[in-house]
């Protein structure tokens, strides 16, 4: 058996974003191997996702960003007020947002199929429930958007 030394589980910890006793046990099962401890520890996230799957995410955030005469409105749930303000959750939906804005994705199947292996992750690592509930677009030649609360704020103007 492998010597789990702490700057071991450091790089894990880096490299995952997962807790400190999470590391250390995927590292104890790996036999100290860091790569099948992230390949162990992704399983897992996805058997934690399933679970949470069923979860009601009602809370969350409304996102907004304008590209010149093209604007997107996404909403991205998740099941507390405590999480959507956590800096993981909020850098999810901004991805989210600049990927449906950059390729003009307003079907939300298809956002939910581009960032599920990261929406796994995520879940894996908060522990609660996550969705990309719905998104839809604006073309106009004057777009403009507004979002009360400076927690949520990130706008495309304004």
């Amino acid at each position: 058996m492998a010597e789990i030394t702490a700057s071991l589980v450091k790089e894990l910890r880096e490299r995952t974003g997962a807790g400190m006793m999470d590391c250390k046990k995927a590292l104890t099962e790996a036999n100290g191997d860091i790569e099948l401890a992230i390949e162990n520890m992704r399983k897992s996230g996805a058997i934690k996702a399933a679970k949470k799957a069923g979860n009601v995410a009602a809370d969350g955030v409304i996102k907004t960003k304008i590209d010149g005469n093209y604007g997107i409105i996404l909403e991205v749930n998740c099941q507390t007020d405590f999480v959507a303000k956590d800096a993981g959750f909020q850098a999810f939906a901004d991805k989210v947002l600049d990927a449906a804005v950059a390729g003009k994705i307003t079907d939300v199947e298809v956002l939910k199929a581009q960032f599920e292996e990261e929406r796994v992750a995520l879940v894996a690592k908060i522990g609660e429930n996550i969705n990309i509930r719905r998104v839809a677009a604006l073309e106009g030649d004057v777009l403009g958007s507004y979002q009360h609360g400076a927690a949520y704020r990130r706008s495309g103007c304004c």
